[in-house]
């Protein structure tokens, strides 16, 4: 039994000391861009994701809230793919190595209908 226990807190410091780690964005390029949709700048940093208003105001931070991060690095583009059940939502960001602009698609859980917007990088 003292087995089981040890072999259970064990596992559960693995997997807390996981979802505490930093968000490695890896080769996916770091900078804001401007939804202009929602007048929203998506902000990738060093330190994770977030959503800004025009002001630089933090309107969202995926600190902790995302799953399944994946980025694709390919011969023309780099892709940036993650859910955030938070928000309800899974994200793919496509930046293309010919430009500065970054493509974004959001692909919402409670309806069919996906948004998709192409994003200018912000100086």
């Amino acid at each position: 039994m003292k087995r089981i226990i040890a072999t259970a807190l064990v596992a559960l410091v693995i997997v807390a000391s996981a979802f505490a780690a930093e968000i490695d964005l890896g080769q996916f390029p770091k900078g804001r861009w401007l939804d202009p949709n929602w007048d929203a700048v998506w902000e990738f940093g060093a330190d994770g994701i977030r959503i800004l208003d025009r002001d630089g105001s933090v309107v969202y931070d995926f600190e902790g809230k995302i799953s399944g991060l994946k980025v694709d690095v390919g011969v023309g583009e780099v892709t940036l793919s993650f859910a955030c059940a938070d928000a309800e939502r899974s994200y793919v960001f496509t930046k293309k190595t010919t430009d500065l602009g970054l493509s974004m698609k959001i692909n919402p859980e409670w309806t069919e209908k996906d948004y998709a917007v192409d994003m200018e990088l912000q100086r």
